[in-house]
């Protein structure tokens, strides 16, 4: 389990496939597994185990917003373990501008778990002290370096429809 820095807070991440690792994160924020996690990916070919594609021209829209600090909502491909989509058939998807973040998606070779790195109902982490204090017992591994300076979390699409459900 690791934190790293984001476009706007520290995330925690770990490999998707790790029910045990996944699990750690979910009780260390106190955050329930029907909630669902986020995925984020250096490129879209790292997303392509976990989601389904929609139709060319709702995929040229989203393709168009990455990278960037856009999540999506697609489609779970059905082996996508419900540790990581939660209550959803959709799972939410993003691939990072942040040069760190990428990086570590890129070392590991392909999409990791994102989600804040602070209790569910604490303010999200936009430092590694921050993240230090926030979590006990701490991650693994802190990833020194800095935000991207973005305001808010990533803004929540409908891959299908477009809308936005968080800003």
């Amino acid at each position: 389990m690791v934190a790293y820095p984001t476009e706007a807070v520290f995330g925690l991440g770990c490999d998707p496939r790790d029910s045990i690792a996944v699990e750690r994160i979910l009780r260390m924020k106190h955050r329930d597994v029907s909630k669902g996690l986020i995925l984020i990916a250096a490129d879209p070919a790292q997303l392509a185990p976990w989601v389904e594609d929609l139709s060319a021209q709702r995929m040229t829209e989203i393709r168009a917003s990455w990278p960037g600090p856009h999540t999506w909502l697609l489609p779970a491909r059905p082996r996508t373990p419900e540790w990581l989509r939660g209550r959803f058939d959709t799972l939410a998807v993003r691939v990072t501008a942040h040069p760190l973040a990428a990086g570590l998606c890129r070392a590991y070779g392909g999409a990791i778990v994102s989600t804040s790195a602070n209790r569910s109902d604490r303010p999200p982490a936009r430092t590694a002290l921050q993240v230090r204090l926030a979590l006990t017992p701490p991650p693994d591994y802190i990833l020194a370096g800095s935000c991207a300076g973005a305001r808010r979390p990533s803004m929540i699409r409908d891959g299908l429809t477009g809308q936005v459900l968080r800003q």
